[in-house]
C-alpha cells in the first residue's frame, strides 16, 4: 500500500505545478520512482495551456525489474478545465487503470457543484465501502484536484486537498517543514531555494484493501517532497520524493523538464 500512497502523492504534485503556465504552451514532465534501490514506477505528464484552458494528461506505468517480476499496472489520467481570478476551475476529469488483465475507466464532470460519475466497468460497492454523498461534495480527482494546488505557488504546502479515483475518497494533507538550497538538493536545473513539505494520506471513505488498523500506521509515516523553480514562472515544480517503508526507501526523482509554444493544431485539439 505505501508504494501506492507514494505514487499517489507524487502524481497529485507533478500535475499540479504548470498550473501557472502562461500563453499557448506545452510543459512535459517526467518522473522515476524507486524502491529500494530499484528502479520502479515512471510517471510522464504532458500539460497543454492555451489563453483560460487547461488540458492535462499523465501515464504511470511499471519499468525495470519491477515490470518483469509483478503484475502489469498502466494508469492514464487526463483533467481539463479553465482558470478564473479565484484559481483553477475543473471541467471535468478522467482516469483509465489496468491492473493484470482488468481495466477501469471513470470519468467525473463537475457541474453546478455537482460531481455526475460514470464507472466501467460499474461499481457496486458493499454498504459499508459506498462514499457518503457528502463526501463526494467538493471533491476532485486527483488531476483536478492537483491543478487546484498549483495556483498556490510559494503556499503550496499547508493544505488538504480532498481526492476521488470513483472508488475511493482520500485526503492528501501537505505541510511545509522548511526549505533546501537548490546547490544542496541535488536537483539539476532548480533555480533558487526548494520547498520542503510532508505529505500525509487519510482514507476517509471507499473500498481499501488494507486494514484500519495498517492504514493508519501507514498515515503516521509522512512521505517528504521538494518543490523546485525550473522555469521562470513562480511554479513550483515536485523535484523529488521521499518515502520511509519497513522494507527500504520509496524515492522519486525529476528525469526530464521541457516547455515549448503549442502548435496551432495541439491549440484546436485542447478540450475546454
Amino acid at each position: 500500500m505505501r508504494f501506492r500512497k507514494a505514487l499517489l502523492a507524487f502524481a497529485l504534485c507533478a500535475a499540479a505545478s504548470p498550473a501557472f503556465a502562461q500563453g499557448a504552451r506545452q510543459v512535459e514532465i517526467g518522473y522515476e520512482i524507486s524502491f529500494a534501490g530499484f528502479s520502479g514506477f515512471r510517471i510522464d505528464l504532458t500539460a497543454r495551456f492555451n489563453g483560460a484552458n487547461y488540458d492535462v494528461e499523465s501515464r504511470t506505468f511499471k519499468e525495470g525489474l519491477l515490470r518483469a517480476v509483478t503484475m502489469n499496472y498502466d494508469g492514464r489520467n487526463r483533467a481539463w478545465g479553465g482558470f478564473t481570478a479565484a484559481g483553477a476551475r475543473p471541467a471535468a476529469g478522467s482516469l483509465s487503470i489496468m491492473v493484470g488483465d482488468k481495466p477501469r475507466t471513470w470519468t467525473a464532470q463537475y457541474v453546478g457543484g455537482e460531481l455526475r460519475e460514470t464507472h466501467n466497468p460499474e461499481w457496486k460497492p458493499q454498504p459499508q465501502q459506498a462514499i457518503p454523498e457528502n463526501e463526494r461534495r467538493g471533491s476532485l480527482d486527483p488531476l483536478s484536484a492537483a491543478l487546484t494546488v498549483g495556483f498556490a505557488g510559494d503556499g503550496a504546502c499547508d493544505r488538504t486537498v480532498a481526492t476521488n479515483d470513483g472508488k475511493r475518497r482520500i485526503d492528501v494533507i501537505l505541510k511545509k517543514v522548511g526549505t533546501e538550497p537548490a546547490a544542496t538538493a541535488g536537483v539539476p536545473g532548480a533555480r533558487g531555494d526548494l520547498l520542503v513539505c510532508e505529505i500525509f494520506t487519510k482514507r476517509v471513505a471507499g473500498e481499501f484493501y488494507d486494514a484500519p488498523k495498517e492504514a493508519e500506521t501507514e498515515r503516521e509515516r509522512p512521505m517528504k517532497i521538494w518543490l523546485a523553480h525550473f522555469d521562470d514562472t513562480q511554479v513550483r515544480y515536485p523535484a523529488k520524493l521521499e518515502a520511509q517503508t519497513g522494507f527500504g526507501t520509496i524515492r522519486g526523482k525529476t528525469l526530464f523538464f521541457r516547455e515549448r509554444p503549442l502548435t496551432p493544431e495541439e491549440s484546436q485539439a485542447m478540450r475546454k
